[in-house]
């Protein structure tokens, strides 16, 4: 209510006049409405531009170590070696290397053969898609267990064929020593 002052007679009269309260509420929760909106919108157009453009070849390649550190521990050979191409290149944590899938297929059989206890176990820390989708690094740690060495770090090149990534060489640098190989 509001009072005024009748300038011809001096009078106060008292007027009421409406306040339009439920207007102004409803412009509050529009425009609340509105900016919750863009709010989340803006969250989730964030949320879809940090994912990597190569999402799915990471993830490929995670699946692909993961399945390769399964084969290692029941000793599959096959299972290790059917992510490696014919030409595959593998450098041991000594700095012993061999070159060819066939002969380091026999080695890792050896291997076996000779400590039924051993396993090794890779864990990527970063992996990083070539801009053409076509090489792949991998990078990491790795640990060795009935092992002559604890572990250490490894790198390694995948290469992408027939929408598969097959490894084409593995890097591994003992950086623990097994005191009691």
């Amino acid at each position: 209510m509001i009072e005024e002052e009748n300038n011809t007679t001096g009078n106060k009269q008292t007027k009421t006049m409406e306040v339009h309260q439920p207007i102004i509420e409803n412009k509050k929760i529009t425009i609340f409405r509105k900016e919750l909106f863009i709010s989340l919108f803006m969250l989730f157009f964030q949320q879809a531009i940090s994912q990597s453009p190569h999402s799915n070849d990471i993830a490929m390649i995670k699946s692909n170590r993961a399945a390769s550190n399964d084969a290692i521990t029941r000793h599959d050979v096959d299972g290790i070696a059917k992510f490696w191409l014919d030409d595959f290149v593998q450098v041991i944590g000594r700095g012993i290397y061999q070159t060819g899938k066939d002969s380091i297929v026999a080695s890792w059989k050896a291997l076996f053969n000779s400590n039924s206890q051993i396993a090794y176990t890779r864990n990527p820390e970063e992996i990083i898609i070539s801009d053409n989708d076509t090489l792949a690094w991998e990078r990491g740690e790795w640990i060795g267990i009935h092992s002559y060495s604890k572990g250490g770090n490894y790198a390694a090149m995948w290469i992408k064929r027939n929408h598969n990534w097959m490894l084409k060489a593995e890097l591994f640098v003992s950086l623990k020593a097994n005191d009691q190989q």
